[in-house]
């Protein structure tokens, strides 16, 4: 079992609603921390444990992310913190996995699954040990107590329910 530390220079935590039922927002945090115990001759022994400053949050527009931060979506005062501890990896073919944890937001924990993708391992240049992975899922936001919504005078609301999310990370091996 070879521990990793994520490089957050190469990586990614992204997210996309429904915005108006027909258009898309999209957005990242950009202030976390995750470690990654990774077995390459058997996967299904590998964890991951996250944790996500929520008040990182970007989708660039500086009205709508003070509004994501606010008592009404995220709540970033009281609970600055989102996080994600793996349980189980599971093969689903050849170098793609089904990493099943709890996701704790707003201090509401769901299980989740997410699709994982090993997209490779290798030295770089300076003789570090990297691998790289992708993984995606998808949660109901009311799940986890984010519920602010705003119908539409043509039907529909604001901001849909799915939150769509892509996780790009690359990892080096910790020293």
């Amino acid at each position: 079992m070879t521990t990793y530390t994520i490089d957050n220079s190469h990586s990614d935590i992204g997210f996309n609603v429904r915005h108006m039922v027909f258009a898309k927002v999209r957005g990242h945090f950009t202030q976390w921390t995750a470690e990654l115990a990774f077995d390459p001759t058997d996967p299904t022994k590998s964890s991951v444990e996250a944790s996500i400053d929520v008040g990182s949050i970007d989708t660039r527009e500086e009205k709508r992310d003070g509004h994501l931060k606010s008592p009404d979506f995220f709540d970033v005062a009281k609970f600055p913190k989102m996080t994600f501890k793996g349980k189980k990896v599971e093969s689903a073919g050849s170098k793609k996995y089904k990493l099943t944890g709890d996701l704790t937001i707003r201090d509401v924990t769901r299980p989740v699954v997410l699709d994982v993708e090993e997209l490779g391992r290798g030295k770089d240049p300076w003789g570090n040990e990297r691998v790289a992975f992708a993984a995606k899922t998808a949660i109901e936001r009311s799940d986890f107590g984010l519920k602010w919504n705003q119908a539409l005078e043509t039907g529909g609301v604001l901001v849909g329910e799915k939150v769509e999310i892509e996780i790009d990370v690359e990892a080096v091996v910790k020293a």
